[in-house]
């Protein structure tokens, strides 16, 4: 007959799995530490015994006796894993990171262009007018050209706010255009690009939702400023766009009494969560309430 060692009870170690089961018993308390496919053969008593086996085996005794234990042969056998590998390498690939590597005119700094080609007109140009450098005749033309380039370029670098980090996961991106509300598109859009002429990223939200200088709400030297946003799936399969906010002079509990505003003002279709990170940092977190 065939009887099952029965399930592990302890953990893996680096040689193996210690198994001990209290459906059969071996005495002397010894250990057997055997490679898989080697048989080992034994006459023994009923007593406690342990094993410790090498991970991933199966492990059976074949005994001739219902009665009593006269002669054991343990056979050890390699299991396939391929299942659980898969569950496991599946689960792990819905919260890989998706790089951001796609050329976008959003995420090129006008202001470093301009400046950068005003001044190589400039430096060419009075190098050319000197006759240091070729090309006399289109000196003009490139001193011209290259001081007003490089004044805008000076302002566009000056009045510049650069985008936020966006971290995306894979199982985020691929709700995204389904579940996203166009809001929540947009905010994403708009705080991952350059932008000119901003104090900081969602001023105008910020400043309805926070009500700055009014009574009841906070001075603007207090106003939180988007250090990154998130992007993520919820435990129940929604999408979810996280803002997260450095605040030094503000506390979790001004973000939880502006919960519905911020949910009105991002909306309609998404609801609003607020909670506290690491150090000064807070998060909100705008849920589209369309469904997968």
């Amino acid at each position: 007959m065939e009887m099952p060692l029965g399930a592990p009870s302890a953990a893996a170690a680096t040689a193996g799995i210690r198994i001990c089961s209290s459906d059969v018993r071996l005495s002397g308390h010894r250990r057997y530490l055997f490679p898989l496919n080697q048989q080992l053969s034994a006459t023994k008593t009923w007593s406690n015994y342990s094993l410790l086996i090498p991970s991933s085996s199966e492990f059976r005794i074949r005994s001739n006796n219902q009665s009593r234990l006269r002669h054991a042969l343990l056979v050890a056998r390699a299991v396939d894993s391929t299942p659980s590998s898969a569950t496991t390498a599946a689960g792990a690939a819905d919260k890989t990171i998706v790089a951001d590597d796609r050329f976008s005119l959003a995420k090129v700094s006008f202001g470093v262009v301009g400046l950068g080609l005003g001044v190589a007109l400039l430096s060419y140009g009075f190098g050319a007018y000197f006759n240091i450098l070729p090309g006399s005749e289109w000196s003009a033309l490139m001193l011209t050209y290259g001081f007003p380039l490089a004044i805008i370029g000076m302002a566009l670098k000056y009045a510049e706010l650069k985008p936020v980090p966006c971290l995306t996961y894979s199982d985020a991106e691929l709700l995204r255009e389904k579940c996203a509300t166009p809001i929540l598109k947009q905010v994403r859009t708009d705080v991952t690009r350059f932008r000119y002429g901003d104090e900081q990223h969602l001023d105008e939200a910020l400043k309805r939702i926070f009500q700055y200088g009014h009574g009841g709400g906070i001075s603007r030297r207090s106003a939180p400023v988007l250090q990154r946003i998130r992007e993520e799936v919820t435990e129940d399969g929604k999408y979810a766009l996280i803002l997260v906010f450095e605040a030094k002079a503000l506390e979790l509990s001004d973000f939880e009494q502006r919960q519905a505003k911020f949910a009105s003002f991002f909306g309609p279709g998404i609801t609003a969560k607020v909670g506290k990170g690491p150090n000064y940092l807070y998060e909100v977190c705008l849920i589209s309430n369309t469904e997968p």
